[in-house]
């Protein structure tokens, strides 16, 4: 499944649950350059990218499907996306 379609899966079909997800992408500075953000920040599903506000933040930060490494359930532990390295 394409990054896209799970992302917007969540988005659609799991409204209720999103603070269960968190995307983990690469951010160089962070520890091992990868951040995680929790579903609930995202903001919008695109072609080619998705969008989510940091705390505190007036704007919304761009994120390119390329530096998305994981998706996953942090509850269960389920992986929906995984890039392959």
């Amino acid at each position: 499944m394409r990054i896209r379609d799970v992302l917007n899966k969540i988005l659609w079909c799991e409204p209720q649950h999103l603070q269960d997800y968190e995307i983990h992408i690469v951010h160089r500075g962070c520890p091992g350059d990868v951040k995680v953000i929790p579903f609930s920040m995202v903001t919008g599903v695109f072609r080619g990218c998705f969008t989510y506000r940091d705390q505190g933040s007036s704007e919304d930060v761009v994120i390119p499907f390329h530096r998305v490494i994981l998706v996953r359930n942090r509850l269960s532990g389920e992986v929906l996306f995984e890039r392959r390295r």
